[in-house]
């Protein structure tokens, strides 16, 4: 039984761009993960032990936000790989990570990057 858990809408401040200042005052960032997964398992025992424990991902992805980047694609790959490396059990993932109001010269609510990687390949 194939099983989707969405961490959705995750804002957090940050300090990622190109532009020294960027990385000196930040900025709001949104990050949306999407974590496919056999659930059979926890579906028949009821038990946390036992499904991706979404609690952790967001750890995951807190504790990556922290660590400056130049560029989104940075820090995407960056959660992609944490939490195949924490979660065997994912079969694939999707993250996006976006700047909220990026300082471009006129109104623009974000740009985000958005990359998936697929760990049953791997």
């Amino acid at each position: 039984m194939i099983a989707k858990i969405t961490l959705e809408n995750i804002e957090l401040y940050a300090f990622h761009g190109c532009y020294e200042q960027e990385q000196r005052v930040g900025n709001r960032f949104r990050v949306d993960i999407y974590l496919t997964y056999d659930a059979e398992k926890a579906a028949k025992s009821d038990n946390v032990a036992d499904t991706i424990n979404y609690l952790r991902a967001y750890e995951i992805v807190r504790e990556q936000m922290l660590i400056t980047s130049h560029i989104l694609e940075n820090v995407v790959d960056r959660i992609l790989t944490k939490l195949g490396e924490e979660f065997a059990e994912i079969l694939r993932a999707e993250v996006r990570v976006a700047k909220l109001a990026p300082p471009l010269g006129g109104h623009l609510q974000g740009v985000s990057v958005t990359m998936e990687r697929n760990y049953s390949e791997q």
